[in-house]
């Protein structure tokens, strides 16, 4: 299976609102997921997380058949991220940092055991706040943001990718994986790395 994280924000940010556009980067990355007779190799676990009362926080109005484009829907900026930076911050950085350690308590996994976290790249302090609470150094967890801004889908496959391609991720590898998305939904998935 492909797996495929692509967005194109710049076509959905309002470039009037510095304090989102600012935010967002356009991208696209893909992982090549195949299953393994090797039960130890590959996605182990998995917790997933959603709580509709984010949807005042994140979103955007426009769009789909409750608002589908019109002029009058550009006109108001329907089609543009809406985002409450402190709202989102503040969930974002409990339920990713939860989900992760909660993850890795399940698995009966300690810092020691991981390789690297890889997480949605959206804003450096709350990848910080996540690996410390998973107890990680600096040097285990994966970060691109500070090259490309949040590419919303496409950063943990992106990340994943040019981690690879450096040599850093050896097979037998331990990852949690962990992100946080609209609505609110975040989830973490604990994968041992099958590739040499």
């Amino acid at each position: 299976m492909l797996l495929i994280g692509a967005d194109k924000m710049s076509s959905i940010v309002d470039y009037t609102d510095r304090n989102n556009c600012i935010l967002f980067g356009d991208a696209g990355a893909a992982v090549l997921i195949e299953p393994s007779e090797d039960l130890s190799l590959g996605l182990q676990d998995s917790i997933l997380r959603i709580d509709g009362s984010g949807r005042e926080s994140l979103y955007m109005l426009g769009g789909g058949s409750l608002n589908p484009c019109t002029h009058e829907t550009v006109d108001k900026k329907m089609h543009y991220l809406y985002q409450d930076g402190k709202a989102v911050f503040k969930v974002a950085v409990k339920g990713m940092a939860d989900v992760s350690y909660e993850l890795m308590q399940k698995n009966n996994l300690t810092s020691d055991d991981v390789a690297y976290l890889v997480p949605h790249q959206a804003n450096l302090r709350i990848i910080d706040a996540t690996a410390q609470r998973m107890g990680l150094s600096k040097d285990k967890v994966m970060v691109n943001i500070d090259r490309y801004g949040n590419t919303t889908a496409a950063t943990i496959p992106s990340c994943l990718v040019e981690y690879y391609r450096d040599g850093k991720i050896k097979k037998g590898d331990k990852l949690i994986l962990s992100a946080f998305g609209a609505g609110f939904t975040w989830g973490a998935l604990y994968v041992v790395w099958a590739m040499d």
